[in-house]
């Protein structure tokens, strides 16, 4: 099986991490709404919503879905490779 480069790799976590942050922007915002004015408190005041905000964007970076995303890259790479040559 073929693999992504560095940067491929790089490139393919910043693209999921932002659409993940898309995604669960409500409960991202919920915690930044509970971060706001806060310093050392936010770790115990702020627990909850943090949690629901890891939660979510696990959904989009846990390892099984990033595995997915990288076998789609691969295969749009092989084919756009294959209509190059012709």
């Amino acid at each position: 099986m073929e693999t992504l480069s560095r940067r491929e790799e790089e490139t393919l976590m910043k693209v999921t991490k932002a659409k993940a942050l898309k995604a669960c922007d409500d409960v991202v915002r919920e915690f930044a709404n509970c971060a706001t004015g806060r310093t050392v408190s936010v770790v115990w005041a702020c627990r909850e919503p943090h949690k629901m905000m890891q939660a979510c964007i696990r959904q989009y970076t846990n390892s099984d879905n990033m595995e997915r995303l990288r076998l789609e890259y691969v295969k749009l790479r092989r084919r756009d490779e294959e209509a190059i040559k012709g």
